[in-house]
């Protein structure tokens, strides 16, 4: 349905549970929290394309089924990038609702 890969800086998880297959309980933002890194806010940018050939292939798509292409990138209250995450998903397995605030 999907895939995700996550981008940290070295600096923040060399040495540190995130660098470990299994990151715990609360998984790689509850690991930034705890190494100092409070969590202030997230972009995204939202694509929709056609996949990839490995894309199609691993995601086990029909043909003509498009993917949403997201990256997601979460910065910490100093305004430091702490975590890029790169997500390709099927889109015909996904509806993306977002609620925004008026102000």
């Amino acid at each position: 349905m999907e895939t995700a890969t996550s981008y940290i800086p070295a600096s923040i998880a060399r040495d540190s549970q995130i660098a470990q297959p299994n990151s715990g309980p609360g998984g790689i933002y509850a690991r930034l929290e705890e190494l100092g890194h409070r969590l202030d806010h997230f972009t995204e940018e939202i694509r929709a394309r056609m996949p990839l050939r490995d894309e199609a292939r691993s995601l086990k798509l029909a043909p003509g089924v498009p993917v949403f292409h997201l990256v997601r990138t979460a910065y910490d209250q100093a305004g430091r990038p702490v975590e890029v995450c790169d997500t390709v998903m099927s889109s015909d397995a996904y509806v993306l609702s977002y609620e925004l605030p008026a102000r």
